[in-house]
């Protein structure tokens, strides 16, 4: 495709078509004082508004120089203790973490013209509770746990094949099957900002800042 192209494709574009999108009023004034039961209350009208997949979330870290990167990963929870998702130890990812244990997050439901963003600090869970978690899931998820080195070199599709058919039969054999690396991460939010788009463009932002002596600062930001 010609740059030309894809500069025409893109002008053609809409974003929040009424037929897909219902951009719904939100007074901030009546937000709770902590983010996580807004969270939770937009969550569940993402899913009853028929979301794809709600659950994706792009997760975005950075190395031992700051170099910035970023991928999509699923919300295993959210609770006091944190928004929680899970890798291996020893991915990218891992290692970007083990290095700098500080991430960002940002949820995307545009059936609703919504964004969730969310950055703080990133622990680990106790690994008997990560690996709980994991078994607690599919056996698609256990297999894909079981495969292989994540982000390491693969030296052809065959390879790949060989390594999940044989993951796979391991975790329909044993369920309980443990993945040494396999972490459940938590990234507990310093900040959280909740975005309603409007149809006028007078987008709705409210920032969630914690304070020290851990309570929540609520603050409008001009979008």
């Amino acid at each position: 495709m010609a740059a030309t192209d894809l500069h025409d494709l893109l002008k053609s574009l809409r974003v929040w078509s009424p037929e897909t999108t219902e951009l719904r009023p939100f007074e901030p004034e009546s937000a709770p004082d902590d983010p996580l039961p807004l969270f939770t209350t937009w969550f569940a009208e993402a899913v009853a508004a028929g979301q794809v997949e709600p659950h994706t979330v792009s997760l975005a870290t950075t190395d031992e120089e700051g170099r910035a990167d970023v991928r999509i990963v699923m919300l295993h929870g959210a609770d006091p203790a944190g928004w929680s998702f899970a890798s291996h130890v020893t991915s990218r990812k891992g290692h970007q973490l083990s290095a700098r244990p500080y991430a960002a997050l940002v949820f995307y439901w545009p059936v609703l013209g919504r964004q969730v963003r969310l950055r703080g600090p990133v622990t680990t869970a106790p690994w008997e509770e990560g690996q709980a978690d994991l078994h607690a899931r599919s056996t698609g998820a256990l297999a894909a746990a079981l495969t292989g080195s994540q982000s390491g070199p693969l030296s052809s599709p065959d390879e790949l094949r060989q390594e999940s058919e044989a993951a796979w039969e391991r975790a329909r054999a044993d369920p309980a099957a443990p993945s040494p690396t396999w972490t459940l991460y938590r990234l507990r939010p310093q900040e959280a900002e909740f975005f309603q788009g409007d149809p006028d463009r007078r987008h709705v932002r409210l920032r969630y800042s914690v304070q020290p002596d851990e309570t929540w600062h609520r603050q409008l930001l001009w979008p």
